[in-house]
């Protein structure tokens, strides 16, 4: 969808729906080693040190409250807040019979559901730390060496799974062989059902702040992933930041499909929704477009105040709102904030985004993102003022310090404050290693002041350090900044980019093409013609050879998300599509390209 002239000038004087942010507050000192350091002073609640402490509140002063939801049949599965704490209690007597407590972990290998919620609180009030993983290392078809190297490293004393039958391969392997398995639902003997659990004799929670809550595995893209050390103060005080950064009372409605195997949609949504006594439904759908259908239908059901997505489910949505707008009226009928995280997102979804909420109400809604990493509580940084840009990764969360460290032409970000890991389970080198000098998290970012005259103006996203490499001629290719400002030349056409070239004479793209916006285009031909003219647009605007692309290729079909190449969160594991596709790079950097090959 291209924005015409009128509507362009609509988007530029709409008003912004309220956000409810509290002010923006930033001290910035300029250190003589050329570092810069800004830090957040607006005081935090510190009232909750484990995660259990927000359910217990919530439980009195909002007993009726849906604080859970998921889909049963037409309808929806609920469970409020006072029953929440009842059955935790229930299931943390089920599983300290089991033997679970500090130091011996509980595996999770399931979907989001109420089912998992209960479960990992219950475990997480008796100390027990929970450790999810991606179920995509466990379902049907799955490579279980990911999961063989999850269980070497977390060493679980039980598994939970939703579904056993999904999970039966991972189940009946020698990975798993030994573990109890509770399970929602199974037909396999020996299995405890999690109904069978909330018959026991309730216990109250008795984690410490300073136990272990979580054991996240870290995404792999530079190298084996590592368990991220969670504890229950850090996680507590994360989900206080981020409530600081906004004055508003009210309780937040979300529709999540975030997966709990991540930071972003175990802290930054679920535990953030539970600190604010708010309610989540779960969405099982997921950023592609053969399941993104069942994120619709949520949408057409719940009307968020909060919305959080990946830029490919927002790439997605953003068609879905323009053709249907009963959807749009329903969507933009409350949501005060709307959020994407993951990855970079392009200028142009934003805007489309945009045009139709001015349309339906009147009204442009704030984008935001957040910043960090599950390193980092996740949220390290967010966008918390009025914005439509994106780009931004914001500044810090109150009680933040962010160093700004000159790494070469670029300042990678690292991170001071009360929600950073103490560090990788088992592996003190790569602990030591991950902080620097003055105790700062080196998260790997590059990063730049927006506004060098205004630091209050943000900071800008510059690029993953670890994922960027350089042409023969030595010329720096920033491949993450490269890669948002290919797909959105690309009009729509492009879903995503791996970008490549490490060594080559320039930079080449392979492309993963958008099938909603190819139809609607008429056919690949039409979407190969779009493509290269937007690419051949962005080449003449680009400042240098790292920021032109050279040659393109055009994919059959989407990432795998089975093998990991496209994560939970629904970005592209750089690294990981480059190893899988050879033949498609020996054909992108032929000598001779071709008939396929975009050549520019």
């Amino acid at each position: 969808m291209d924005l015409d002239a009128e509507l362009v000038a609509d988007l530029k004087t709409a008003p912004f729906r309220d956000a409810r942010y509290a002010p923006r507050r930033l001290e910035v000192e300029h250190r003589a080693d050329g570092a810069i350091l800004l830090f957040n002073p607006t005081p935090y609640d510190t009232t909750a040190l484990t995660t259990l402490q927000p359910l217990a509140r919530w439980s009195v002063e909002a007993a009726d409250r849906i604080w859970l939801a998921e889909r049963d049949g037409e309808g929806w599965r609920t469970v409020t807040y006072g029953e929440g704490e009842r059955r935790v209690a229930a299931l943390a007597g089920g599983l300290s019979g089991l033997g679970l407590g500090p130091g011996r972990p509980l595996l999770i290998l399931s979907r989001n559901g109420i089912d998992h919620a209960l479960i990992a609180y219950a475990a997480m009030s008796q100390g027990c730390p929970i450790a999810p993983v991606s179920p995509q290392y466990g379902l049907a078809g799955a490579d279980l060496s990911r999961l063989a190297h999850a269980v070497s490293v977390l060493k679980p004393a039980a598994v939970l799974v939703d579904d056993a039958a999904a999970f039966r391969g991972a189940l009946d392997s020698d990975v798993l062989a030994g573990l109890p398995v509770i399970a929602s639902v199974s037909d396999r003997p020996g299995d405890l059902l999690v109904e069978s659990l909330l018959a026991s004799a309730p216990v109250a929670p008795r984690a410490q702040p300073t136990d272990t809550a979580k054991l996240l595995l870290t995404s792999g893209s530079t190298g084996l992933p590592k368990a991220v050390i969670c504890e229950h103060r850090q996680t507590a005080a994360n989900a206080a930041q981020i409530e600081a950064c906004f004055d508003d009372p009210d309780p937040p409605v979300v529709v999540s499909a975030a997966p709990w195997s991540h930071s972003l949609g175990a802290n930054a949504i679920l535990h953030m929704v539970t600190h604010r006594g708010g309610t989540l439904y779960i969405d099982a759908g997921q950023p592609t477009p053969a399941r993104f259908a069942q994120t619709v239908r949520n949408l057409r059901e719940v009307a968020p105040t909060y919305h959080n997505m990946v830029p490919a489910g927002w790439a997605l949505f953003a068609g879905e709102l323009e053709r249907d707008e009963a959807l749009a009226r329903m969507f933009f009928s409350r949501v005060r904030v709307l959020q994407y995280g993951g990855a970079s997102m392009p200028q142009s979804v934003c805007d489309r985004i945009q045009a139709v909420a001015v349309r339906t109400v009147g009204e442009k809604i704030t984008f935001a993102t957040g910043f960090g990493s599950t390193e980092t509580g996740p949220t390290a940084c967010n966008i918390h003022w009025l914005n439509e840009r994106t780009g931004l990764c914001g500044l810090p969360v109150p009680g933040t310090r962010i160093k700004l460290a000159p790494e070469g032409e670029k300042y990678e970000v690292r991170v001071k404050g009360p929600q950073v890991c103490s560090g990788y389970l088992g592996r003190p080198e790569a602990t030591a290693g991950a902080f620097d000098e003055d105790g700062y998290y080196r998260l790997g970012d590059a990063a730049k002041l927006a506004d060098p005259g205004d630091p209050a103006a943000g900071l800008i996203f510059d690029g993953r350090l670890v994922e960027n490499f350089k042409l023969a001629s030595g010329t720096f290719v920033a491949s993450g900044a490269l890669r948002v400002t290919a797909v959105s030349a690309m009009g729509g056409a492009a879903s995503d980019a791996i970008v490549c070239g490490e060594g080559q004479e320039g930079v080449g793209l392979l492309i993963f093409l958008d099938p909603p916006h190819v139809a609607s285009l008429g056919g690949e031909a039409a979407a190969r013609e779009q493509i290269r003219a937007g690419l051949a647009r962005m080449n003449a605007e680009a400042k240098s050879g790292g920021g032109r692309i050279a040659r393109a290729l055009i994919l059959d079909g989407p990432p795998d998300p089975v093998s990991g190449e496209i994560t939970d969160k629904g970005y592209i594991n750089q690294a990981m599509a480059r190893g899988r596709r050879p033949a498609e790079l020996a054909r992108l950097f032929a000598d001779t390209p071709d008939a396929d090959i975009l050549v520019f």
